[in-house]
């Protein structure tokens, strides 16, 4: 009787992964797991965990649905990791009832914006190596990023040598606009590849009057040089 109570009586997602530490902080859940080397998210975190930190360890990848069945989550700490990748739907199912994603520290250049502006979490992206471009401003002006590291969000590469170095809300306030960047460009684009469309059809209506006027001609060539009718006597 002992044994089964212990199997079906014990609250379903109540195990903590065995490399973190699972306690109660004003009595919610946080599983604690920072500096345990770890190189992936762990898959066993329980169901209920409110708070979770996995900061200080070696993650590179956010994949998408990784806190999908975490519906409790609050806060997640994964500042300090070395994290390049996160994917589109990484966030998603935490999205509504996140308060807070530290992301500070880590080796991101660029990040899908549909995986940040679905959140209401206060944001902190400092210290990474960003690429400025287009996708960093709209994240930066529709996100809600924590005000404290805001200007230690500074661009590592940019389209422009200029901006190497400067704080992205530094560059931005100096009037540059990245997204209209990239609309210059595709303007551009899209010009070049009508006007190639409409050489081409130049070309073929050109060529195809061409083959026409020659056509005529040789066919004009063959009826002089048949020979003529003679006159009927009267």
């Amino acid at each position: 009787q002992a044994f089964f109570c212990l199997l079906f009586c014990i609250p379903r997602g109540s195990s903590c992964p065995p490399s973190c530490q699972c306690t109660e902080r004003a009595g919610a859940k946080a599983v604690l797991c920072s500096s345990r080397h770890l190189e992936e998210i762990p898959k066993d975190i329980p169901r209920d965990v409110v708070f979770l930190k996995l900061d200080a360890n070696s993650i590179t990848k956010i994949p998408s649905n990784a806190f999908r069945h975490l519906s409790h989550l609050e806060e997640i700490d994964l500042s300090r990791n070395a994290i390049e990748k996160i994917e589109g739907a990484a966030f998603k199912g935490v999205a509504a009832g996140l308060r807070t994603l530290d992301l500070s520290s880590n080796r991101i250049r660029s990040i899908p914006k549909e995986a940040l502006l679905a959140l209401h979490a206060k944001l902190r992206l400092a210290n990474n190596p960003w690429h400025c471009e287009c996708a960093l401003q709209e994240v930066l002006w529709e996100a809600r990023l924590d005000p404290d590291s805001v200007q230690d969000i500074t661009c590592h590469t940019a389209p422009r040598e200029e901006y190497v170095g400067k704080p992205l809300l530094q560059v931005l306030d100096a009037g540059v606009n990245f997204c209209s960047v990239r609309q210059r460009t595709m303007d551009v684009a899209m010009f070049i590849t009508m006007f190639g469309w409409f050489a081409m059809v130049v070309v073929y209506v050109i060529c195809y009057v061409r083959h026409n006027q020659e056509g005529a001609r040789r066919r004009g060539d063959h009826l002089k040089s048949l020979p003529s009718k003679p006159a009927h006597a009267e």
